[in-house]
């Protein structure tokens, strides 16, 4: 069942991915970001005023947040944190690159939950698991070679340094994840509702430094319908994988390749709103992450 529940996680990532470059596209990014983490908050927040005025009510929907001790907001806060950061560096690489691009290097984030799972979670991966993980991070490297045809050379600019870092900080809280699901017992919609909760304080406070003070910034920012559209759809898929990692038999590493099936919405739909160029070799690399997934499936 948790694997189901990771596929639909994706395709929800993959619907995310395309409003996050509809919204930050010649757009300004922080308040873009705050935007979309407000908009999930607010989904959520009925769930937490329901929980502490109809409690019973809301035990039997299945959306009951619950109180938890100051030392697992502390556990929260840190996640908030590093998604924090890696996303204002997601955001600011989207804004400058191709979804077709940005959004397979993000797909190399299972690699880095692959090897965190074998040494922090003790997870052991098979020969066939192997073997995927190197497809996808082959296709990745054939990725950046279509890439410098786009006047984009991998290792000159800073904006694929900025996904690089942003995939890596992602793939970390994926494996802080399974810890807070499983060792802390939280459940989806308690970790979800102080996840939004400290993130936004922590971009109100980042924008109260470099963003608020400056006028033409402000001026330049553009509300989009497809701001609050991110927030909702991440949610939805948050709540999903969640609901998938409570399973005790849930692998993070799986999970992880899992949710990289989202890169078909965004490469193949999102090539063709955005309309980007060589979509037809990149579907190449494509094939080669989708094989690799397969065979991580499939083992």
């Amino acid at each position: 069942m948790w694997m189901y529940l990771g596929l639909l996680s994706a395709v929800f990532l993959g619907l995310h991915n395309l409003c996050k470059k509809h919204a930050v596209q010649g757009n300004e990014v922080f308040p873009v970001l705050l935007g979309t983490i407000s908009s999930g908050f607010l989904l959520i927040l009925p769930f937490y005023l329901g929980s502490q005025f109809a409690p019973d009510y809301m035990r039997d929907l299945g959306f009951y947040i619950e109180d938890i001790p100051l030392k697992t907001h502390g556990f929260i806060f840190i996640k908030s944190a590093i998604m924090a950061t890696s996303w204002v560096l997601a955001y600011q690489a989207l804004k400058h690159l191709p979804i077709t691009i940005v959004t397979p290097i993000r797909s190399a984030g299972p690699f880095f939950t692959f090897i965190g799972a074998i040494f922090i979670y003790q997870e052991r991966p098979s020969p066939l698991q192997w073997i995927g993980f190197v497809l996808i991070i082959g296709s990745v490297i054939l990725y950046s070679r279509i890439g410098k045809k786009e006047g984009i050379v991998f290792t000159r600019n800073k904006w694929i340094l900025a996904i690089i870092a942003a995939t890596f900080l992602g793939a970390s809280s994926g494996l802080y994840d399974k810890f807070l699901i499983q060792s802390l017992a939280l459940t989806p919609q308690t970790l979800q509702f102080w996840f939004c909760f400290y993130t936004v304080l922590i971009l109100l406070v980042i924008m109260a430094v470099i963003w608020f003070p400056k006028v033409e910034k402000r001026r330049a920012f553009t509300w989009r319908w497809s701001i609050p559209a991110v927030g909702v759809l991440l949610q939805t898929a948050d709540y999903f994988y969640f609901k998938a990692l409570q399973d005790p038999e849930a692998l993070i590493m799986l999970l992880s390749a899992i949710k990289r099936s989202q890169i078909i919405i965004a490469v193949v739909i999102g090539g063709l709103i955005f309309k980007e160029q060589n979509k037809r070799k990149k579907l190449v690399p494509l094939t080669g992450i989708m094989l690799g997934v397969f065979l991580i499936l499939y083992s």
